[in-house]
């Protein structure tokens, strides 16, 4: 089922919907969340977007990540697409939410408040193919620094988001 994006306002209040596509096209701020599923030994699980996504085919990026519908609540969202495109299902637990506009190639620009959760599951997912190429449990520590060295490989998401993400693993994993 396609249906439109969340657009919002900065403070995130929703101001109606718009198709994706043209939302992307245009840099429109819109509603969004991102998985961040841990084993317990800590290592994140990473995917590799489709090749044939509308944009950024091919990189790296967190768990999971997308955009509620209209009328549905972004946990409940982000429960769905976790199951969607890894076959995964985990307790999330909020973190935190981040504002941000960056060029993704193909004239799209993703303009987003992004709603980061986290989990916790040892279960290994079964990625819907037509999402996902690959996935890979990786070392925080690994990832800090492969983001520094390779970031043509991973999503502009990721990388901004990253330095948060970091902060919230060193409270939960390292307490």
């Amino acid at each position: 089922m396609k249906s439109g994006l969340i657009i919002i306002d900065q403070e995130d209040r929703a101001l109606g919907t718009m198709d994706k596509l043209a939302a992307h096209k245009g840099g429109i701020l819109h509603r969004a969340f991102s998985v961040f599923v841990f084993n317990s030994r800590g290592q994140l699980l990473l995917q590799q977007r489709a090749l044939d996504k509308y944009h950024s085919g091919g990189k790296w990026t967190n768990t999971c990540c997308s955009h509620p519908r209209p009328g549905e609540h972004t946990e409940a969202a982000a429960h769905r697409r976790l199951f969607e495109e890894m076959g995964m299902e985990c307790t999330l637990n909020y973190q935190f939410k981040f504002t941000y506009r960056a060029e993704v190639g193909n004239g799209l620009i993703e303009h987003e408040c992004d709603h980061v959760f986290f989990a916790t599951s040892d279960v290994l997912p079964i990625p819907d193919a037509t999402e996902v190429a690959n996935y890979k449990y990786i070392d925080i520590e690994v990832l800090a620094a492969e983001l520094q060295n390779n970031p043509t490989q991973y999503s502009a998401w990721l990388q901004i988001c990253f330095e948060s993400v970091m902060e919230r693993y060193r409270q939960i994993f390292k307490a």
